[in-house]
């Protein structure tokens, strides 16, 4: 029977995992990671992103120039990314361009020779990365709460690593790291759009097939949170304020209800803390509630930019929101409507095969199994306003938030009992 979304283990472990999509022309690959930063250890924070970096510098065969030839001469689209749990590479091109962009794809990821020059080179560009981070406060007040919340585990530091991390890798430091952890049981590799699996797998297992075995994941360390009020003096035009608390794992079964909970309180433009803090009261432009979810563990939190005037007004605000939550049932119809807006935005999302194959890799990585996104779609619309209560009162305690704050602030004392729930 033929199915849209298929599944290929190669004989050492590489999952190969496809979907389908009869409708595009294009084809999205990604060859995905299980490692992040947070397989780091201090020493090696930031390896896995300077590897990232290094992956596009040359092969044996390709200089870098050659690689971004190739790419553009195709019209594909090419990027990666690092965070703190995965690490992807991926393409977006055309169906018939397909042998082309698995072949770069594998030789890339297969034979990359991390020259001793080009790690001089993008050492530079990282350094500048990371310098352009700190410069948007928005961004980095962000960095600063991970830190204060995991204290020293490893999903507390920058996935950028350290100025001083950077300025001592070398090429053998990189390929060391890269040899212990790119193991075949890590890896997963997807595609999505207008593609054949059996095709796809003649392409992609002759070459992945080469990679060999390791000595299996290490086990990752989970953190507890430390509640703390944290102020970072800057001269800034605002103060930026992050306030978190503990979460939960991205396999949780209340996963669906925890997603309902950050739309009604700050997902959206019909969401309390926009209406309140930014409609209401013209505090802010910038306002909204986020979750980050890891495999054992995860965080709540909430981000507001406002005047230095109006700081402790707006930090009150936002818990007094968070306190509703655990106080009272969330009406029906604004449930409804967060439960709408979530499911438009997993449908709409699916029509691009570029979040298909996002999907694939996650689904695998995650749980071992595609999930349908109907049985997502059912979740999400069994989600009750009770189940919600529940979860936010088992995870707003008193005194459990992490406050910090970036910009023209300095009093602590101000912020020392406002965190009592």
């Amino acid at each position: 029977m033929v199915t849209a979304v298929n599944k290929t283990i190669l004989k050492n472990g590489i999952r190969i995992v496809t979907k389908k999509m009869p409708h595009v022309r294009s084809i999205s690959m990604g060859v995905w990671l299980n490692v992040g930063a947070r397989d780091e250890s201090e020493t090696e924070s930031g390896l896995s992103h300077f590897i990232e970096h290094m992956i596009f510098k040359g092969t044996e065969k390709r200089t870098s120039f050659q690689i971004a030839k190739e790419f553009d001469a195709i019209g594909g689209q090419t990027n990666a990314f690092t965070s703190l749990e995965n690490t992807c590479y991926h393409a977006k091109v055309l169906d018939t361009h397909l042998e082309t962009i698995v072949e770069i794809l594998a030789d890339i990821f297969l034979n990359s020779v991390f020259d001793a020059r080009e790690v001089e080179n993008e050492r530079a560009v990282i350094l500048q990365e990371i310098g352009m981070v700190g410069d948007n406060p928005e961004e980095y007040v962000h960095i600063l709460s991970g830190n204060h919340f995991w204290g020293e585990n490893s999903l507390g530091r920058s996935i950028l690593g350290s100025r001083e991390n950077i300025v001592g890798f070398d090429a053998d430091t990189i390929k060391k790291f890269f040899h212990r952890f790119y193991q075949p049981e890590r890896i997963v590799i997807s595609a999505a759009g207008s593609l054949e699996h059996e095709r796809f797998v003649d392409l992609v297992g002759p070459a992945f097939e080469s990679v060999l075995p390791g000595n299996g994941i290490s086990e990752r360390i989970s953190p507890d949170g430390h509640p703390l009020i944290n102020l970072h003096y800057k001269d800034l035009e605002q103060v930026h304020i992050c306030l978190g608390t503990k979460g939960i794992s991205i396999t949780d079964p209340q996963r669906y209800a925890y997603s309902l909970m950050n739309t009604l309180l700050g997902g959206n433009m019909s969401s309390r803390l926009f209406q309140e803090i930014r409609e209401r009261r013209g505090l802010a432009y910038s306002v909204y509630s986020f979750i980050s979810s890891y495999v054992d563990t995860g965080m709540f939190g909430a981000y507001v930019g406002v005047n230095p005037k109006t700081a402790h007004e707006s930090v009150a605000l936002l818990l007094k929101e968070i306190k509703k939550l655990k106080e009272m049932r969330v009406g029906s119809d604004e449930l409804i409507k967060a439960k709408e807006f979530t499911k438009g935005n997993i449908l709409l999302s699916s029509e691009n095969n570029d979040s298909q194959m996002v999907r694939l890799a996650q689904n695998e990585t995650h749980f071992g199994r595609f999930i349908p996104l109907q049985e997502v779609v059912d979740k999400v619309e069994a989600v009750s306003a009770d189940e919600i209560l529940e979860l936010a009162e088992s995870l707003f305690q008193d005194n459990q938030f992490a406050l910090t704050m970036l910009g023209p602030v300095s009093d602590k004392d101000a912020y020392d009992d406002i965190l009592d729930l």
